[in-house]
């Protein structure tokens, strides 16, 4: 409930701030709004497609799964044949030192007729290749049974167990040689000193090969031609359908990365923002004006607009959880409650259409969101209790999930296709709804709003305020309370808020507690005021308005409570005391300043009810006699008099709803002073007494008596 303090005049300052909300607004939600369309697709294999139908929108390949592509790479790589290359500097280099060892070395005084048996077993065993043992072992284990050696330019295929290790050359030779030779001389020789491998693998031939073979493994194994239908809703997804919907996830994203035409991607949601901006502002000039002039409405109005579409925006980036968790029925809740049903119906569907631009079902959203919202709207028309929260959740709830389940009726889905985790969603986001009377508070501090809630809990009489003026100020009391009761019932007559007007006729005369004893209401014979001058006097009356403000203050009451108290007198004249003054000094000029309230004039409807109620009922006490003719008079007289002296010409009343006014408070006066009937005595006819001497006490219970 909103305090709009003008009729919708439009200040250079207010149409800055409007401008600078609507910028600010637009900017923050093109920071949010995620940079690229992400596929954002959720999906399941052997569960239905919960989306619409999906019609390729280009050509893509089909990719295979990384599950067959590493299959395939395993296949190629065991299937592959390292490649071994000879080298046959080795053999050459042994020999000479074999040669030299038997001319000079510790192999000299060998039979020199030995040496040409033992170079040319040597070279067989080279020639047939000596390989490290630990790598044939590794070959062996690894299922690598062949294996390409490369011999100068020529390369044949060999088992890798036909290869010698060291030791399984030193024992050929010794076999070879021992036919004619004595062990001991074998021993002494220690031939193998002159084996050494000479088959080495080519790692720069064999990463090539391998490279060459992965790159024939293709990472695809079909096409989707734009115009194919890929599912349709409702559909099970199968392995295939998983399959190229992963190929389209990847194709999406590819096609997305930033490029030179993302201005265009920008530019289009600048324009889509802007005009749903543009909508809101014109529909509020159109008719809400008095919002566009006040900056707290519509800052919170789009505050609201703005904050659902960013959450939206961030789940939607971060693929976190579903949309429909949101309880984007707050929006029209609080839009009700602080304003009006059509603003309500308008802001909710502003941030419905910038929330289903980054959607993949923005129809199916839009329709939810839209038919939960209105529902939220009928159900609150003032937020008076608790247990109307919980109820219109309850109605949000089962709204969203017959929407829910009628459209997915009407895309000709059967009950196994149904989402039932939508439904699941649908039922949290109603319970989040409950959260809005905790939150009611702190936009109330924030945006200098008040509820109802807050209303009918200021009512309470039991709050200290009201307790306290009940005790040190009891007639103040009282008349708060009839003033109370009069302005609901006139507000009510001319639509405007029934609960703000009574709750602020309960606190305007607050101020009369720090003096009670000089208000007439609260006094007992003794009038203090015989002892001042008029002007201290007046000051004393006129000051229970900025104490009230003070006192107001100091227990927190909300803005649209202290504009009651700081208007229910306006500017005008304290009049007693006023015209007093005047009939004492008539040769003098009266400052009106000392005897004025300090303002200002009322600026709502509801204030304006309050300062009628409050003069007409004070007034109405010190009338002689209460008939009809002198109720009507007196109305008259005081709000006509009200009228000439222009209190209401800066708050939205019309001569209509006074002319309403006046009818309400003549007929609440009628009834609060009504003449009660007067009721006749019982005569008793007189009867004559049968003894002269008959006892007072027998006379006094009718001659009645008992024989003894």
């Amino acid at each position: 409930m909103s305090t709009l303090h003008n009729s919708g005049r439009l200040t250079r300052r207010t149409i800055a701030i409007l401008a600078a909300t609507v910028v600010t607004a637009t900017l923050v939600l093109l920071y949010f709004i995620p940079r690229e369309s992400t596929f954002g697709y959720v999906y399941e294999q052997g569960k239905p497609w919960r989306y619409p139908q999906l019609i390729a929108s280009y050509d893509f390949v089909i990719n295979k799964s990384e599950a067959e592509v590493s299959r395939e790479r395993d296949s190629v790589l065991a299937a592959f044949r390292p490649y071994y290359r000879v080298d046959s500097t080795v053999v050459d280099s042994q020999m000479t030192r074999l040669r030299a060892d038997f001319e000079g070395g510790h192999l000299a005084g060998v039979m020199p007729t030995l040496l040409p048996r033992i170079v040319d077993t040597f070279r067989r065993i080279y020639a047939h290749g000596i390989i490290d043992s630990h790598e044939q072992q590794t070959l062996a284990a690894g299922g690598q049974g062949m294996v390409r050696l490369v011999n100068d330019m020529q390369t044949t295929g060999c088992n890798v167990q036909d290869f010698y290790t060291e030791r399984t050359a030193y024992a050929h030779l010794a076999e070879a040689l021992g036919a004619f030779m004595p062990a001991a001389i074998l021993q002494k020789l220690n031939l193998n000193h002159y084996l050494s491998v000479n088959v080495h693998a080519d790692e720069e031939k064999n990463a090539s090969e391998r490279t060459s073979e992965l790159a024939r493994v293709s990472d695809n194994c079909g096409m989707v031609q734009s115009g194919q239908l890929i599912i349709d809703r409702g559909q099970i997804v199968g392995a295939d359908h998983v399959k190229i919907l992963d190929s389209l996830k990847v194709e999406s994203e590819r096609r997305q990365s930033p490029t030179a035409d993302s201005w265009l991607f920008f530019s289009g949601h600048l324009v889509y923002i802007l005009v749903v901006m543009g909508l809101l502002v014109i529909y509020l000039k159109l008719f809400r004006r008095d919002y566009l002039a006040s900056p707290h409405t519509f800052l919170l109005l789009f505050t609201l607009v703005t904050l659902f579409p960013i959450v939206t925006y961030i789940m939607v980036d971060y693929r976190f959880y579903s949309v429909y968790l949101v309880p984007y029925a707050i929006l029209p809740m609080f839009v009700r409650i602080f304003m009006d049903s059509r603003t309500s119906a308008m802001a909710l569907f502003a941030s419905s259409l910038l929330s289903a631009v980054v959607l993949h079902s923005p129809f199916e959203f839009l329709l939810h969101q839209t038919i939960v919202g209105f529902t939220v709207i009928c159900m609150l028309r003032q937020l008076t209790e608790r247990s109307q929260l919980l109820r219109t959740g309850l109605a949000a709830v089962a709204v969203g999930l017959v929407v829910s389940t009628a459209y997915d009726l009407t895309q000709s889905m059967g009950t196994e296709a149904f989402d039932r985790s939508r439904a699941l969603q649908i039922a949290a986001s109603g319970l989040l709804l409950l959260f809005a009377y905790p939150l009611m508070y702190l936009v109330e501090r924030i945006f200098g709003f008040t509820s109802s809630v807050t209303l009918v809990e200021l009512t309470d009489i039991n709050n200290p305020l009201l307790r306290r003026m009940s005790k040190v100020a009891q007639g103040t009391f009282n008349h708060s309370m009839q003033v109370a009761n009069l302005a609901a019932e006139v507000a009510d007559k001319i639509g405007a808020s029934p609960q703000l007007v009574r709750t602020g006729a309960l606190y305007h005369d607050i101020g009369k507690m720090l003096n009670p004893a000089f208000f007439t209401e609260n006094q007992s014979g003794v009038n203090p005021h015989d002892s001042l001058s008029e002007e201290n006097s007046a000051q004393i009356i006129i000051s229970h308005v900025t104490d009230g403000l003070r006192l107001a203050e100091k227990h927190h009451l909300p803005p649209v409570i202290r504009g009651f108290i700081s208007t229910h007198h306006g500017d005008g004249l304290v009049k007693y005391f006023y015209i007093q003054y005047a009939n004492k000094h008539p040769e003098e000029e009266v400052d009106k300043a000392l005897f004025s309230y300090p303002g200002p004039k009322p600026r709502t409807r509801e204030e304006a009810v309050l300062m009628m109620c409050d003069s007409v009922e004070a007034a109405s006490r010190s009338l002689k006699e209460y008939t009809e003719e002198s109720i009507q008079a007196l109305v008259d007289r005081i709000v006509d008099a009200q009228l000439e002296a222009g209190n209401f010409r800066e708050c939205p009343i019309t001569f209509r709803d006074i002319a309403d006014a006046k009818r309400t408070l003549v007929d609440s006066l009628k009834t609060i002073y009504h003449t009660r009937i007067a009721y006749p005595e019982m005569k008793r006819p007189e009867k004559p007494a049968k003894n002269a001497t008959e006892s007072p006490l027998r006379s006094l219970f009718g001659g009645q008596h008992r024989k003894r």
